[in-house]
């Protein structure tokens, strides 16, 4: 491998490939700012209008509303069926497109001849519902950050917390803060993938419950529970964790049920950089979701907004009729399922802070403006090198609404290998806000479930 090709840093996407949509002074919005939303901007901060080529349209609202016929033990059908795709990025033609590329994909098409990027019209189907538009608008002025970005103040039922964003803390909460529902229930298996393609799945059963649908319980981000179906080597392990808004009042608090000793540990090695359980070592804690957890380990920059070709409505990666051997192949996932578009997003460059510990010393992100999801992520190590690309494959789930994820890759170019995450396909559909308890997020809670 040339380890020159993966030092391409971020400066050298084209200044005209940045928009002109700067972080500004370090302020609350203004009255005036925040009044925009839902007009010139939506509701929860992106840019309405389309762009002046008419690559990106304007978003009209979203997709909020199930086609005829829906039904999710079949999968999420898609919208957008009849849409033909425009081109395929390939290595041989990736230069023409490096403005709208981020270094981690251009490595990609570099590395892996089975790597393609089939690009389709641009489809701003993110939307949510009505209620967290008013909670967004309602709160957007009052909203803050302190202790140096690691703790929000004043959130009572925005998903939003920062729709015009001045940092890029700021802009990272808004991924961690996001609509998903009130609770959110899922069936998915891993794939830690070989080099020759072999692979072993790792089933897990995850229950979520959200801050916003914890009302009298203040400080919560959320309440996660996970419980490890397959391979037989962790099969009955349970996890238990408490993300909270103020990480400085409240660090994660972390169990985990172990069936060989029938115990509940504390487990606050659960955080950072220690590797996810099961995916062998090919991915870290904090890469879960595109990023997760406590951002004290990192000085985050917004760096600015910029048009990026990213995976987007990939309603195809939720048909319940692919085995997940259609999807998940060697070297890479089966690029002829994933869509990708040209959208608008925000550009997160996150650096090691001085004296903290962590095996990544850069990351840099790019956030859907719509959604304020993670699209992409390119993952340096502590020389700099490009180590890991992360692509999270987006898609709106319509009876939520919310946009979530139909799946995921990361790609280890050093390892040579990749893990897939968030494939439903083999499973029992996603639901979102079926009724939950805290009181089903207890160490008592963990407990029962690990008998």
């Amino acid at each position: 491998m040339n380890r020159h090709l993966l030092r391409t840093p971020l400066a050298a996407l084209s200044a005209a490939a940045l928009l002109a949509f700067a972080p500004g002074a370090l302020a609350r919005p203004t009255a005036e700012q925040i009044a925009r939303l839902g007009k010139d901007l939506t509701p929860v901060g992106a840019e309405r209008a389309g762009n002046k080529d008419g690559t990106i349209p304007a978003w009209e609202g979203g997709v909020t509303k199930p086609p005829a016929g829906f039904d999710p033990a079949k999968g999420w059908a898609d919208p957008y069926a009849a849409d033909k795709p425009l081109y395929t990025i390939t290595a041989a033609n990736a230069e023409q497109y490096k403005d709208k590329l981020a270094p981690g994909q251009l490595a990609l098409l570099k590395r892996y001849p089975s790597y393609k990027m089939v690009v389709y019209p641009t489809r701003r189907s993110a939307a949510f519902p009505e209620s967290i538009y008013s909670a967004v608008k309602a709160e957007a002025g009052r909203i803050d950050t302190a202790n140096d970005g690691n703790s929000v103040l004043d959130v009572v039922g925005s998903t939003v917390p920062f729709p015009i964003p001045n940092t890029g803390v700021e802009a990272i909460w808004n991924h961690a803060f996001r609509y998903r529902g009130a609770t959110l229930v899922r069936h998915q298996t891993e794939f830690p993938v070989q080099a020759n393609g072999a692979f072993t799945p790792v089933k897990r059963y995850e229950e979520t419950i959200f801050g916003n649908g914890l009302k009298d319980t203040p400080n919560v981000l959320f309440y996660f529970r996970t419980s490890y179906k397959a391979p037989s080597s962790i099969a009955g392990e349970v996890l238990l964790a408490h993300d909270y808004i103020d990480q400085v009042k409240q660090p994660r608090a972390a169990w985990v049920y172990n069936p060989g000793t029938r115990r509940v540990l504390r487990a606050p090695q659960v955080a950072y950089d220690t590797p996810r359980n099961g995916v062998d070592g090919l991915s870290t804690v904090d890469d879960y979701d595109g990023f997760n957890g406590s951002p004290d380990r990192f000085m985050w920059k917004l760096v600015g907004k910029k048009e990026m070709i990213v995976s987007y409505n990939n309603n195809r990666l939720t048909d319940k009729g692919l085995k997940y051997a259609d999807i998940v192949k060697p070297g890479t996932m089966n690029q002829d399922l994933v869509r990708y578009e040209l959208h608008r997003v925000w550009v997160v460059e996150a650096t090691l802070r001085p004296g903290q510990n962590h095996v990544y010393g850069k990351r840099v992100y790019f956030l859907d403006e719509d959604s304020w999801q993670i699209a992409h992520g390119d993952l340096y190590d502590g020389r700099g090198e490009l180590w890991r690309v992360l692509e999270i494959h987006g898609v709106q789930y319509y009876d939520a609404p919310a946009f979530f994820i139909a799946g995921s890759a990361q790609y280890d170019l050093q390892a040579r290998r990749y893990v897939s995450s968030g494939l439903t396909n083999e499973e029992k559909p996603i639901r979102f806000n079926t009724p939950l308890r805290a009181a089903d997020f207890t160490t008592d809670a963990l407990r029962r479930a690990g008998i």
